[in-house]
């Protein structure tokens, strides 16, 4: 069950989902079959937006529908606990995605972003 104080956040997320599935279908899979997962585009533009500021920052919350980064990652975060878990008490249905960052070995990560991506987004961020 969706947390009350985290409901607005998921019914934003579907909003985004539901208009990221109307534009692939209408431009990109009129007359095919298409599988794609919202949530996993979801997830990785909240990764981008942790790395973010100024414009590219604010365009991507709001695409989102999203106030802060910091509301982003507890999504995130809460998506992990109540999606990507088992499900019940057989053990089904496992979901899973990975998720990561790669950067240029000349360039560097600030540790903060690591912490995000690691404890938010379940995923890791290293340089190449």
């Amino acid at each position: 069950m969706i947390p009350y104080d985290k409901y607005e956040s998921f019914r934003n997320q579907a909003d985004v989902s539901s208009l990221l599935a109307k534009n692939l279908v209408s431009s990109k899979a009129k007359d095919a079959n298409l599988v794609f997962s919202p949530v996993s585009i979801h997830v990785l533009l909240g990764l981008i937006a942790a790395g973010s500021k100024g414009p590219t920052l604010n365009q991507l919350l709001s695409f989102l529908e999203s106030k802060s980064t910091e509301e982003l990652n507890s999504l995130s975060s809460q998506l992990a606990t109540l999606v990507f878990t088992d499900g019940g008490p057989l053990g089904g249905p496992r979901l899973s995605f990975a998720n990561g960052v790669w950067v240029d070995q000349s360039l560097s990560l600030k540790p903060t972003f690591k912490e995000i991506v690691h404890n938010a987004y379940e995923a890791a961020a290293r340089s190449c």
